[in-house]
């Protein structure tokens, strides 16, 4: 069984938020949120994916995968990103809550504060209140590429991205599920750190990981032999990082990661359960 942790959701509230038009970038316009739904069912199902967590990739975005999940109950999780610096931070995780999202996924770096600053602790308390759902916590090296081409600043703080900063606050919510996106990107380290000492957290494996670049001599098999040999392959979730249409479910990145497993020489029980069963216990 196949399940990608982590698949963005360019909503039309995306692209209105950031200013721009898909096909300034030569990427399909997403109609709606039902359209573009029922669309990566479609994707999914021709990949062989069983179920996907999709990502509402701009604050204030929760209902644009509310009615996806809607849509697709079985299929599709929902996480949204949420800025706790706003002030009905902690009213909107209810209300996500209730409508059936599963996962907040929190970035520091992009609005600049440290996860141990009472506003995201108050995001937290909130969600290990609630069973069943994840925090995600985006850590290391930030970019997002619509940015980029849209033209738009991106005044991200790489100082509050330190997988470390998680140590406090994952012991403080022991039960509670916490996702590190991209083994660190780029704080590989430091992400194995926490991890090791939290059994709470979780690495996924998405993207392409070109943040290897930053440590000579890193490879993406050496990434997965050494995760497997401090935490176990039941703490790594894979995923993709998917995001736009026409390119849809990127195959490429399992293709590249499943060769790394393997030369890895992670058995068969192992990257089962990195490719699925992992997904399927976190979010039942």
């Amino acid at each position: 069984m196949l399940n990608d942790a982590h698949v963005h959701f360019f909503s039309p509230k995306f692209f209105e938020t950031l200013g721009g038009q898909p096909a300034t970038l030569g990427w399909d316009d997403p109609v709606s949120p039902e359209a573009l739904a029922d669309r990566w069912i479609v994707e999914l199902d021709r990949h062989g994916v069983n179920r996907a967590a999709i990502i509402a990739s701009v604050p204030g975005d929760e209902s644009s995968v509310a009615t996806a999940i809607a849509r697709h109950p079985s299929r599709l999780v929902g996480f949204f990103m949420l800025d706790p610096t706003t002030d009905d931070a902690a009213d909107r995780v209810t209300r996500a809550f209730e409508t059936g999202l599963r996962g907040v996924c929190l970035f520091p770096a992009m609005q600049r504060y440290s996860v141990q600053d009472p506003r995201a602790l108050a995001v937290f308390e909130r969600a290990a209140a609630q069973p069943g759902v994840v925090v995600f916590v985006h850590c290391g090296v930030l970019s997002v590429g619509a940015r980029k081409k849209f033209g738009l600043p991106s005044p991200f703080d790489v100082r509050f991205g330190n997988p470390l900063d998680l140590h406090a606050v994952a012991l403080r919510f022991p039960k509670l599920p916490i996702i590190v996106p991209h083994f660190g990107a780029g704080l590989f380290r430091e992400a194995l750190l926490l991890a090791d000492m939290c059994a709470n957290v979780s690495l996924d494996t998405s993207s392409s990981n070109s943040w290897i670049r930053y440590t000579p001599g890193l490879t993406l098999d050496a990434v997965f032999k050494t995760t497997a040999a401090v935490l176990g392959p039941s703490r790594l979730l894979f995923g993709t990082d998917s995001s736009f249409f026409p390119r849809g479910w990127n195959k490429d990145v399992y293709d590249v990661q499943a060769k790394a497993m393997e030369s890895a020489g992670l058995d068969d029980a192992a990257r089962a359960r990195i490719f699925g069963a992992n997904f399927r216990e976190i979010l039942r």
